[in-house]
């Protein structure tokens, strides 16, 4: 397969999206995007982040010729309530205690926009984390040693997150960091960028 001459550009400054973009070894750069994530009355979670993570990608488009660029989105679903970063230690505590006993399900939007084309590969990846029952003492505990709040559903999976939990589904733990990386290589591969063929 003949290798795309295009650049790649991640429309994010996550610190979490960047590091599991990284592992690849796939040269990027990073820029922020901004768009209105409000949800939309009746939206569904699938929906909601391949929207935003479209719009994401689609917000930088005319700065950036000549690239791919990477949107990614992000909620989890808590007794059917879309639930995003909680900011907050209330807001975190409240998060987790409805998850304790649960299993909650992430829906992480991912799309790949042409640049020059306008042409979009989008996709919804799906994770699922089963929480084990947790004391108002764990999660204090886990809150004040982790602070978790910029992260969707309240916990770093890669950290002490892994404490909280029971069972976790899914195809690619990536998904829970925010960045389904098996899936960002299957759509980079269809356009010529193979991080295995240089």
């Amino acid at each position: 397969m003949e290798r795309s001459p295009k650049k790649l550009l991640l429309a994010s400054t996550s610190s979490y999206r960047r590091a599991l973009l990284e592992k690849t070894m796939i040269r990027f750069t990073c820029a922020a995007p901004d768009i209105d994530e409000s949800v939309l009355p009746g939206e569904s979670p699938e929906l909601l982040v391949q929207r935003l993570a479209q719009a994401k990608a689609r917000a930088l488009v005319v700065s950036y010729a000549g690239h791919f660029i990477i949107g990614s989105d992000q909620v989890c679903v808590i007794n059917g309530q879309i639930t995003g970063k909680p900011h907050t230690f209330d807001n975190a505590f409240k998060q987790l205690s409805a998850a304790s006993g649960q299993t909650v399900t992430f829906y992480t939007g991912l799309s790949l926009v042409d640049s020059d084309t306008g042409e979009a590969l989008t996709l919804c990846e799906t994770y699922e984390v089963t929480f084990r029952h947790l004391a108002d003492e764990e999660i204090r505990g886990y809150l004040q040693a982790e602070k978790p709040f910029d992260c969707a559903g309240s916990f770093k999976c890669e950290g002490l997150g892994i404490t909280l939990f029971e069972r976790l589904n899914g195809r690619d733990p990536n998904t829970l960091i925010g960045l389904p990386i098996i899936a960002l290589l299957e759509l980079l591969r269809a356009k010529g960028i193979n991080p295995l063929l240089g």
